[in-house]
Parts: structure tokens; sequence; C-alpha cells
């Protein structure tokens, strides 16, 4: 039985964005939720442009048809005949009131007002036409998550070009593998950044990259302090930003109207198992999935100040950056979330009155075992919603948020990804949160579970799905003019509808629990179990920090392998390997229990902080790793060779 955490008010519900949508599109749905997101996939159409109408998506308006070919999957065409710019959508507002927050660590602060962020796009812009820069072209950044990024984007996007970032922590290789593909027209990078009080130069890796890419016509070089730190004379074809806005003054933007399906942004997969997928989302669909999250999901209106701890490399960054179009601040931070002994994030929420806060369910965890108590140190009292993703948030997480973080919070885990540059469930406004589910299924998402047949089923593990169209589908992969490569990633496993990857659950009340990526499921003795499962006890265990939990071929079955880190000068021996084990058999059943438990000193992660439990058991069956610059600490890997 499913133990409720927190419920929402009256009040809350009554003045939520979400409840005054359903008076307004569906009343017949009478309070309640699923019978809402019903109402959305049966009448697709009608959702949809209630969504745009409700939202304030500025553009061209809606004829009569919304969805063209809409039992195409995928094929479907959105809005068709309607035009849009992105970045107008995002700069509607002139006035003094807070754009941009931005915190780099506790070494650098800055304050954008929306008049400000006007006006340094406009100049932006300008230096960009002077390049050439025009529909279609590609503009890289090479960024940490600073105000640049955003304003960069913005010019990019507003002259109808195609934007797509990197973090600066990616290697020579891993920027190559990655922008090599789209041939950008501009680069914008930054000199270095700030990661846990240490300066990390990126000028002698721009010397490497730059000319591998004859593309680049210009790079624009971003200062993270006031000045830039080196010199850029090396770097082939570099400007300073204000070299390159120097001849020009602010003046009107020019917005570029385009088609609803115009490529907006390029997003690459984590590339763990080859080269990444380059993975382009339209403009049309991005704004107005965001939209309907923000707004309608999140509950985001004009005034709220909106946090989530991102790179530039990671889809929550053009996620976080959206909610300016509904006339949020966007609150950023850039370097390591856990300097002050974890206390920084939590100080940024006081500081700045942050009203919505999303991070990883890794960081979550992280404060978990550092003993955090944020409940009795700070305030929070700006903080009505907290947001997590990345990586299953397990029940245990749910535990600590409520305990000792705050009690009264909505906490909405959510889940989707940069395949679709949105979420496929996430937060109900008005609806409970039950302990180690996430709320709901998004408004216009037939999320459903499969079986290995394709058969739906409820109450039970299997496959997430999507079973209709969605705006927020990718056009497709740049480099696949057949579709071919975009067939098969998404559409090979069920035809006509979209496999995502996870293994879930939905329950009888319309939550979805995730268990893990169900090509990382173990499968001891033909029964298929959820990494997060085994994630979830470990959190219990006070020695052990983190894990990575495999399947290994052994001896003709499968056999659960877990690896573990531990906390600063502690032993994994005979004492420590019977607790987890007892752990883990009292609280799920005894084929979760590992046959091996081996000590680690660190975990394999990607850079937006998953754990990669593919690339560890391709070490373990000494397979080839094939992208280890998708890794944030690609050395960790070694330890795993001929451990088991």
């Amino acid at each position: 039985m499913s133990t409720v955490l927190w419920t929402p008010s009256d009040a809350r519900r009554m003045n939520s964005q979400l409840w005054q949508f359903m008076q307004q599109a569906h009343p017949q749905s009478n309070g309640d939720y699923i019978a809402l997101w019903q109402w959305s996939l049966d009448h697709p159409a009608d959702f949809w442009r209630q969504v745009w109408q409700f939202t304030g998506v500025i553009g061209s308006p809606p004829g009569a048809v919304i969805v063209a070919d809409v039992t195409r999957m995928p094929g479907a065409q959105w809005f068709p005949g309607v035009t849009l710019n992105y970045a107008q959508n995002l700069l509607h507002r002139r006035d003094d009131g807070d754009a941009i927050v931005f915190w780099g660590e506790d070494q650098v602060r800055q304050r954008l007002s929306f008049a400000q962020l006007y006006d340094q796009v406009s100049l932006a812009q300008q230096a960009l036409q002077a390049t050439g820069v025009g529909v279609g072209d590609r503009v890289a950044g090479y960024l940490p998550n600073l105000p640049a990024a955003v304003i960069w984007m913005l010019a990019a996007t507003a002259l109808g070009a195609i934007w797509s970032s990197a973090s600066p922590d990616f290697g020579v290789t891993g920027v190559l593998d990655r922008f090599g593909q789209i041939t950008p027209r501009v680069l914008i990078a930054s000199d270095g950044y700030f990661y846990g009080g240490a300066w990390h130069d990126c000028i002698a890796k721009l010397e490497a990259i730059v000319p591998q890419l004859p593309s680049v016509q210009q790079v624009i070089v971003v200062p993270y302090h006031a000045q830039i730190r080196g010199s850029i004379t090396s770097i082939p074809r570099a400007v300073t930003w204000a070299e390159s806005v120097a001849p020009f003054v602010p003046r009107a933007c020019e917005f570029v109207q385009l088609p609803f399906a115009h490529p907006l942004f390029i997003m690459y997969s984590s590339g763990t198992t080859g080269a990444p997928k380059c993975i382009v989302h339209s403009a049309g669909g991005t704004l107005i999935q965001h939209r309907k999250e923000h707004q309608l999901q999140c509950d985001i209106r004009s005034g709220d100040r909106v946090f989530y701890f991102t790179t530039c490399g990671w889809m929550m960054w053009n996620w976080l950056v959206s909610v300016l179009a509904s006339g949020a601040t966007i609150m950023l931070y850039d370097g390591n979330p856990s300097i002050r002994a974890g206390a920084i994030l939590f100080d940024y929420i006081d500081a700045e009155q942050i009203t919505v806060f999303g991070t990883s369910a890794k960081w979550i965890d992280a404060c978990a075992k550092m003993g955090l108590t944020p409940i009795t140190t700070h305030a929070l009292t700006s903080m009505r919603t907290m947001c997590a993703t990345g990586s299953v948030l397990v029940p245990e997480s749910f535990d600590y948020v409520y305990q000792h973080i705050k009690a009264d919070v909505q906490l909405a885990s959510i889940s989707g990804g940069t395949d679709i540059i949105s979420c496929f469930m996430l937060g109900n406004p008005f609806g409970a949160v039950y302990r180690g589910e996430i709320q709901a299924p998004g408004l216009g998402m037939a999320v459903a579970v499969f079986d290995d047949h394709g058969q739906p089923i409820y109450g039970q593990k299997g496959e997430l799905v999507c079973t209709q169209v969605f705006p927020s589908m990718p056009i497709g992969f740049w480099g696949d003019p057949d579709g071919s490569a975009y067939q098969r990633a998404y559409f090979e496993k069920y035809p006509g509808a979209w496999c995502h990857g996870d293994w879930v659950e939905m329950t009888a009340h319309g939550g979805i629990i995730v268990y893990g990526r169900s090509d990382a499921t173990l499968n001891p003795g033909g029964v298929r179990i959820g990494t997060a499962e085994i994630y979830g006890q470990l959190a219990h265990i006070d020695a052990v920090l983190e894990g990575v939990v495999i399947g290994q071929q052994w001896q003709g079955d499968v056999r659960v392998v877990l690896f573990v880190r531990l906390r600063q000068g502690m032993v994994l021996d005979d004492t420590l390997r019977q607790q987890i084990k007892s752990r883990i058999r009292q609280h799920t059943t005894p084929r979760h229990v590992p046959a091996v438990i081996v000590q680690v000193d660190d975990i394999p992660r990607t850079k937006s902080g998953k754990i990669v439990e593919l690339a560890v058991r391709a070490v373990v069956h000494g397979e080839p790793v094939k992208n280890h610059e998708a890794l944030a600490n690609p050395e960790a890997l070694e330890q795993f060779i001929g451990r088991v």
C-alpha cells in the first residue's frame, strides 16, 4: 500500500493554473486529473489548441487543423501553417524585474533584468548577423551555465539558427564527437570555469578543438569573470565577446517567423555505447511542450524564481531557460553543488527566494549521506515545489526530503529525457505525493506500460511506451536523411509506439514507479529486476555512499554483482557484506541479493550524473566501452577490470 507523504491544501489546488485550465478546457473532469489526462489523449487537437491559448504562445493563430496525420508514429505534423519564433516567446518582457540570477559557486554573482537581457540579445544578434548567421545555420556553445549561454542561444534562435551546446568539462574528443557532426558556423566558448573553487582553463582545449572544426568562421570567447584569463591569440578566428559586439548598439531584436517544425536545438544522446546521436528538436514542439509542463504541471507563472541544477550539456538547461516564456526568473548555478559543506544550494534558495527548485536524484541522496538537515538550518519558506530527475528517486529519498528538507513541499519526481526534451511523467499540482512514485503522466502524453509481447499491463513492471504522437517528438536525427536510425532508436521494438527504455509500473491511482533503465535490468533466473530496487536499500546502509549493480553472465545464468563506494576510511568486510545482503533480502526478494559485492573507489557516471551501468557491465564482460568522452570520470572504469 503506497504511503501519502503530502497533499496540497484546497487553496493551493484551486489557485493552481492546472485547476484554471481544467475549468476552461474540460470542466467535466470535475477536479479529477486522470479524467483530464484521458480527455487530452482522446481529443489531442482540442487539448493542444487549449494549451496554445491558455499558456499564451506568441505566433500566427492556429488554423482548423492542429495535427495532421495524427496516427503516423512518427510522421504527424503539428500546427501546420503556423509560424512563430521561440526567442520572441522568451523575450516578451522588457521591464526591470529579474530575468536571470547567476551564482558561480561562491566566486561570481551576476544579475540581469528583462530589459538588460533583451538588449544583450540584441547586441549578440547583430554580432551573429555580421558573421552571416541566418536561418538553419548552426551556432554551438561550449559554455558553463552562464547568463552568456542564454544570451547567445536567444540571439541565434531569434535569427532562425539552430543552437547546440556542450558543457566545458567535455574534453577535446567529446566536443568534436558532437559539434563535428553538425558543422557549426560560429562557436561561443568560455575561457574556463570554476569547480570546487579551482579554475579550469578552456583556452588550451579551444586551441586543439577549433582547427578541427573547419566550418567555424568565428569563435567568440566569453569571460567567466569580468575579463578573459589568458590570451586567445592562439585560437584561430577568435574574438572576445566585447570585441564582437563593440560596433553595435541595442535596438529592436529581429525575430524571424518560421514554421512550427523549424529546427531549434540539436541535443546529444549520452554516447556511452557509440558516437552520440544528434537529436533535432523543433521550435514549436519544444515551446508548447515546455509551456504546458511549466504552467500546468509545475504551476510556474510570472514572478516565480525557478532553479534547476544543470549544465549546458543536459536537456534540463533547455527546459529551465524556457521558463522565461512564462515570465519567470531563471536562477542559474555553475560549479560544485557540495561546497560550503553541502549548503550552497540551500543558501541560494533562501538568499534569492527560489520558488521552484530542481535538482538530481543523486544530489538528494548525497545530501542524505552527508547528514544534512536543511529543515533545521535553513528557512526555505519560498520553496513550494521541489523537482528531481536524472536518475530514479528512490523511496528513501522521498522520506529524506519530507523529514529533513521541508515537510510542506510538492516533491515532483519527473522523468523524460533528451530524446523528447521534456517529460513523459511529472508533477500534478493538485495531486497527492505518494512515497516512491512520480505523481502522474504528463497531459497529452499517452504513457502506457507494455509487456514483452506489446500488450498493455497495469500494476506490473514493463516497458515504458507512448502510444500517441506528441509535439516534442524529435524532427529526426542530424545526418539521418531517410530516418532509419530514428526509427530504430524508438519504434523497432513496438512498431507504432515510442519505446523509451525505462522499466516502470503504473499504480492504481495513476502514479508511476520507475525501476531503472530496461536495458540495465537484472535477469537472474529469468526474473527481471530493476536496479533502483537495490539502490533504494543501499540508502539505509550508512557505510555505503553509492553503488552500481549489474547482471553478470555466469555459468549459463545471470548473477547479480554489486560494486559499492564506502565512506572514507571504511573497508568492505564480511560483516558489512552480510549487512548489505540481509537488508536487500529482507526488503526485496532473495533474487535481489547480490551474489558478489566488491568495494571500489569511484562509480563511473555521465556528465549529467547518471550512473553508467551498461559501461560497467561491458568492462566486466571484457567488452569495449565505445565512448569514454561521454563520462565525467572515465578513469573509474579501470578498477572494474578483472574484479569478478
